[in-house]
């Protein structure tokens, strides 16, 4: 079974453009994706840019699009990063969430992959 896990990083929603991580979290996480790696359980990952130097691009009825530029004001919550993993169950994907070295404040969504 294939699982995305969507870090919502506390703060991360308000962080200016070309902000970069603090370097002892990122040895943190990089220790953290080696175990995954180890383990053979990872098939992918990244961490995003903060939603300041991003863009949305809106749907409406009539297929109109509407782009909006970031920062997005009414955002409450903010994807930081992710992990594409390939486990047995959503338990087992739940354990390798709660290894995670996060900081306080921050949230892991959990999400199975559709596969055909």
């Amino acid at each position: 079974m294939k699982f995305v896990m969507l870090m919502i990083s506390g703060g991360y929603k308000d962080a200016k453009p070309g902000i970069r991580p603090d370097p002892k979290m990122v040895e943190k996480m990089g220790a953290f994706n080696k175990e995954l790696d180890k383990a053979g359980v990872l098939l992918g990952l990244n961490g995003l840019h903060p939603p300041a130097s991003g863009a949305r691009v809106k749907f409406a009825e009539d297929q109109a699009t509407q782009l909006e530029p970031g920062p997005f004001p009414e955002t409450t919550e903010t994807v930081g990063g992710y992990w594409i993993i390939q486990v047995g169950s959503q338990s087992e994907v739940i354990e390798w969430a709660k290894r995670c070295p996060a900081n306080a404040g921050d949230v892991i969504e959990i999400r199975q992959i559709f596969e055909p």
